[in-house]
């Protein structure tokens, strides 16, 4: 008994010296982000232990309130009232307090109404615990008539760009320039007439097109219509994928590259570009395939940098889907890399489409795949014209984004992030236009020789 006695006396000092902050109750904040996007806003608590939360929406006004069980209101989670953004497309403010003992209440006050998903994630790579709640418009948009409203915005800007040219011109000069003059007629022999009909003979028909009349009618058929690339700038938002010495993160560098290749790819009159996100945040696999087949693009490019454990590995490299494996060790492990991304990038699990995508990959056809291969080594060829391949041929593996059945889709590794010499050139400007114009130059000569099919819906 009196052991026991000293024991407790002991274990009630130990508690003293210790004092209150030590004994804290429940989870800690580590981090808290927002990130904004037309597509949707996803606001993330990092915890040093699992978060408990409950949520429901409420209208006039439109908000969403959180109570957070098992946590105290602590400076890093007041944080989250300054990370939002005046041009957040959903959320106007936060407002944060503590509600009850150890439950933390968040209201976010929205713009709109929106469909909002609450989910966890588990620890993975530099991560701990993350509650995760993305705000979904309750119309999703439609990625075929913003590209709709793009071609006839520069429509429009291209001629008022030229009235505004011709209206300068006319005021330089005071009056309308004077019209040519009209070339001096030239005397030329009469035609000689057609011999008169027999009375009863029916006038002549128009014969038959000859074979190269059809073969030019349907060829013009196939290129007259808006050609679509579909740009995909790997990760985003939670998922910065591969990190230079320097500290360059890839989802940067490779929305920059996007960015300046799809603006190349609007100028030609006959070809638009789909981003499948034009900022910094994350879009799951699966969706980046979807938004590609919605608007029937012709053909599919992921942008990325790879990277690998020694920083002596250089060089591009371009990848499409595999049917029967990867063709190296080196394809097999950056196809796991980059398919992990929506283990890093955070996806719900009970809303995500896992079993479309294995659809998908039953789907892939022999001809998406050798189409890949054709646009593929073009691209590739015009890469190792302005620096060092990885690989000097087009390498398969099985890559989620790759598994549009029926769109030709590529991975292009534009450098090795991981060396420091290749990150120097990745955030070099001129750099990135050289490799952009190759990229530019690979689909141009791809289209060239792959006329594009008709489409069910015309643009």
């Amino acid at each position: 008994m009196i052991k026991r006695r000293e024991l407790l006396r002991h274990s009630g000092t130990l508690v003293l010296l210790l004092g209150a902050p030590h004994l804290a109750f429940g989870a800690s904040i580590v981090a808290v982000r927002v990130w904004p996007a037309e597509d949707y806003t996803r606001v993330t608590l990092e915890s040093d232990t699992p978060l408990s939360a409950k949520h429901f929406v409420v209208g006039n006004p439109h908000r969403m309130v959180i109570d957070i069980e098992g946590l105290e209101l602590s400076p890093a989670l007041r944080e989250i009232v300054g990370k939002v953004q005046a041009d957040d497309p959903y959320i106007s403010g936060v407002r944060v307090g503590q509600n009850q003992p150890r439950v933390v209440r968040l209201v976010i006050d929205l713009k709109q109404a929106a469909l909002p998903q609450m989910f966890t994630l588990a620890p993975i790579a530099h991560y701990q615990h993350r509650l995760v709640f993305d705000l979904h418009p309750t119309v999703a948009p439609d990625p075929l008539l913003a590209l709709i409203r793009e071609r006839e915005q520069a429509e429009q800007e291209a001629q008022s760009a030229i009235d505004d040219a011709l209206g300068e011109f006319i005021g330089r000069a005071g009056k309308k320039p004077p019209a040519a003059p009209a070339p001096p007629a030239m005397a030329s022999a009469p035609s000689p007439a057609a011999p008169p009909l027999a009375a009863g003979t029916p006038p002549p028909q128009p014969g038959p097109p000859t074979r190269k009349a059809e073969v030019d009618a349907r060829e013009q058929k196939k290129i007259d219509r808006l050609v679509i690339v579909a740009l995909d700038p790997g990760h985003g938002g939670e998922d910065p994928g591969a990190i230079g010495p320097s500290g360059l993160k890839e989802k940067d560098v490779v929305l920059q590259i996007a960015r300046k290749l799809r603006d190349r790819i609007n100028a030609e009159p006959n070809m638009r570009a789909l981003m499948t996100r034009d900022s910094d945040f994350f879009v799951p696999l699966n969706q980046r395939v979807e938004k590609a087949r919605r608007v029937q693009a012709d053909l599919f490019i992921s942008v990325h940098a790879d990277a690998f454990i020694t920083p002596k590995a250089r060089g591009a490299s371009v990848f499409a889907l595999s049917e029967r494996g990867a063709t190296s060790t080196a394809a097999r492990w950056i196809a796991n890399k980059e398919n992990a991304a929506d283990l890093v990038g955070g996806v719900n699990v009970k809303h995500s489409d896992a079993h479309v995508m294995r659809a998908l990959l039953d789907m892939s056809t022999t001809a998406q795949i050798n189409d890949s291969l054709r646009i593929g080594g073009e691209v590739l060829g015009q890469i190792g014209k302005v620096g060092k391949l990885h690989k000097p041929r087009v390498e398969q593996a099985g890559f989620a984004v790759l598994k549009a059945p029926d769109i030709p889709s590529i991975l292009v590794e534009t450098a090795f992030i991981s060396n420091p010499e290749e990150e120097s050139k990745l955030k070099s400007g001129d750099y990135q236009e050289e490799l952009v114009d190759a990229m530019m130059k690979g689909i141009k000569r791809y289209f060239a020789k792959n006329p594009p099919l008709a489409r069910n819906r015309q643009l």
